[in-house]
């Protein structure tokens, strides 16, 4: 079925008012998705093909470049010389893709020293990609975080709550999002077999962490959303001028369950293909109170979301650090 991923155009909620007509359509269009589906492809959204193409050279001249180069990168797990152990390069023999993942740029080596987050850490790109291409990762990132934020205002609006108070989730320093190329270069087998339908895997069963998940996918696809009603799997079509965007466990929790966080899986087709999600997380220390989009007051308690995620994390292969 082709039509079970709805496709939305957001121009209006970047352009217009929440509360204009267009605006409110929209959103209406976005609730339902996220109700009823988890997922939606979003047109309009104001990231230029450009930016997005040359995006995806960066991705493919860094996982093209030799191992030692990839490796300069790597959480001390794979790469003793380095302190960091969250972001980074992930090899292909971790969990049948390679990985590179990025925070947000604006963290200086100072200021993470400063913080001493766990999660938080300085990545310096310079030692494998050339400081052209750390631009436009870089304006990537800007505008993605962006993007995730008008969305995520979108959500407060369905609560007839002030969208500023999205500021007291996400702050861009201490965000724990993350920008990642997966890059599935040939896989000689699944990582797993389906319990549910025998199909072969290329990337297992999962729910994401965040708040939203905002991806590129390329024209290989692969990518499968599970209907929550009849447990049946879809595929979600390659669209150039679409983001995919998924619900996930963090805003699940924060709307007490009624944005629930969706199955999704990608397969296992042995061709080379790369997608580039970017996870939109909240601040390491926002409270996870679970009125927080209903409440007039915000109320300073919960669980902060560094735990959280801490928690959730543990799940992935490659986060078993």
């Amino acid at each position: 079925m082709k039509n079970f991923i709805p496709t939305i155009n957001i121009t209006s909620i970047l352009k217009e008012d929440f509360h204009s007509t267009k605006s409110i359509r929209t959103i209406n269009k976005i609730k339902k998705a996220c109700i009823n589906i988890g997922f939606f492809q979003i047109t309009g959204h104001g990231i230029s093909q450009k930016n997005i193409k040359n995006t995806c050279k960066v991705g493919k001249k860094f996982f093209n470049s030799s191992e030692k180069n990839k490796k300069k990168l790597s959480p001390k797990k794979w790469n003793s010389k380095n302190k960091n152990i969250y972001r980074g390069y992930f090899p292909n023999d971790v969990n049948g893709k390679e990985g590179l993942d990025i925070g947000d740029l604006k963290v200086s080596q100072k200021y993470a020293q400063k913080l001493r987050n766990q999660y938080i850490e300085y990545l310096d790109l310079t030692k494998s990609i050339d400081k052209e291409s750390i631009k436009i990762l870089s304006n990537y990132f800007d505008n993605i975080f962006i993007l995730g934020e008008f969305l995520f205002k979108s959500i407060i609006s369905i609560y007839k709550n002030d969208t500023s108070i999205s500021k007291k989730v996400f702050s861009r320093l201490k965000t724990l999002s993350t920008l990642r190329f997966n890059y599935y270069r040939n896989q000689s087998k699944p990582v797993e077999i389906s319990k549910q339908d025998g199909v072969a895997l290329g990337c297992e069963t999962h729910v994401d962490s965040g708040i939203f998940t905002i991806l590129y996918q390329d024209q290989k696809g692969g990518l499968q959303v599970q209907n929550r009603k009849t447990k049946k799997w879809h595929n979600i079509p390659f669209n150039k001028n679409a983001l995919v965007v998924n619900t996930g466990r963090a805003l699940e929790f924060l709307s007490k369950g009624k944005f629930k966080a969706t199955n999704h899986r990608v397969l296992w087709n042995k061709k080379k293909r790369m997608s580039i999600p970017f996870f939109f997380e909240p601040s390491y220390d926002f409270k996870m109170n679970p009125n927080f989009l209903n409440a007039r007051k915000i109320n300073n308690k919960g669980l902060i979301y560094e735990k959280f995620l801490n928690q959730s994390l543990k799940k992935f292969i490659e986060y078993q650090r």
